[in-house]
């Protein structure tokens, strides 16, 4: 069972708590045949689950933490203060109207732009991870019913596990050829994608993740939880945290080798 600074506890608690009402709501829309899609002006889609789902979440903090703030991905930004609510109601959206699990819903707590709070909720996985700054990185049911996480010891590109989303967002940057000869030093490599291979991380199960293109909705839940698991969290140029455009997030070890692969 895990144990919190009391700083973020209720925070985190009430982490939790939304989760579980919006896995409720997102699990009965999952496979749903009359799920309603479109496509937003970025052209990515958006489902009605979507919304619902961050409808839901903004609903709670307005009546839970009326004085922050609330960024999301499918509604304006409310709100003006230190204390910041990121959220990303279904991360893995192609993957939810298609039908795969690997989807999730990202909570996070920025406090003075640092995240502190994160939790991913992936119920039709029936996983759930989350950390508070100096708590430690757990995944369980629940808080009382919850296991500690810590990245891997592999500590040379030869023997990593790297896992990405997919291949065109490094084209589109310029970077694939840089990718690709990285992809060619490493022991293994996966498209677990979004949320999970950063999750996969934090589990010790893979070695590191990045990816070249992230808002700030995709990242800021999984940066605590990275870190408190002993990783580290940049953006594939080597900016800490969840506000570079990108994502790589590894044990540590491997950081700087793969940040001089990325870069030159």
């Amino acid at each position: 069972m895990m144990t919190m600074r009391a700083g973020y506890a209720d925070d985190l608690q009430l982490a939790h708590v939304i989760a579980d009402q919006v896995d409720a709501l997102t699990m009965s829309r999952f496979k749903a045949m009359d799920l309603q899609i479109e496509t937003k002006p970025d052209a990515t889609p958006v489902t009605d689950a979507d919304r619902a789902a961050e409808e839901l979440i903004r609903g709670q903090l307005s009546r839970t933490r009326p004085r922050d703030a609330v960024i999301g991905e499918e509604f304006p930004q409310t709100g003006n203060s230190t204390r910041e609510w990121v959220i990303d109601p279904i991360d893995g959206t192609k993957n939810f109207l298609r039908g795969v699990p690997a989807w999730a819903t990202l909570i996070a707590l920025l406090v003075d732009g640092e995240p502190v709070v994160g939790l991913v909720s992936a119920p039709a996985l029936n996983r759930r991870w989350w950390a508070a700054a100096g708590t430690g990185a757990w995944t369980g049911r629940s808080l009382s019913k919850a296991t500690r996480m810590h990245v891997s010891g592999v500590n040379t590109l030869a023997d990593s596990s790297l896992s990405y989303s997919s291949l065109t967002g490094w084209e589109d940057r310029g970077m694939l050829d840089q990718f690709l000869d990285l992809t060619k030093r490493v022991w293994r490599t996966r498209a677990f994608g979004d949320f999970w291979s950063y999750m996969l991380v934090a589990e010790g199960a893979v070695d590191f993740a990045a990816e070249p293109e992230l808002a700030l909705h995709d990242m800021a839940a999984l940066v605590p939880i990275v870190r408190e698991a002993g990783g580290e969290f940049t953006s594939v140029t080597g900016k800490p945290g969840c506000t570079g455009g990108s994502g790589m997030a590894s044990n540590g070890h491997l950081h700087a080798d793969v940040l001089q692969a990325l870069n030159g």
